[in-house]
């Protein structure tokens, strides 16, 4: 069975890559709020499982 933390992880960042394609505000450096949220996510979500993997080794 899957990781469910590193599927979510991997959900959030290609949802903030999809945005990023089409969204004409958000660059590398700045993001428009529905961007910032995205990015927010990812970065949350990214640091739980590197936590994690951390932990288990």
């Amino acid at each position: 069975m899957p990781d469910d933390l590193y599927q979510r992880y991997q959900a959030a960042h290609r949802a903030h890559q999809t945005h990023s394609t089409d969204c004409t505000h958000c660059t590398d450096r700045v993001r428009c709020p529905e961007g910032q949220r995205l990015w927010a996510a990812f970065e949350r979500l990214q640091d739980a499982y590197l936590k994690r993997q951390r932990n288990t080794r």
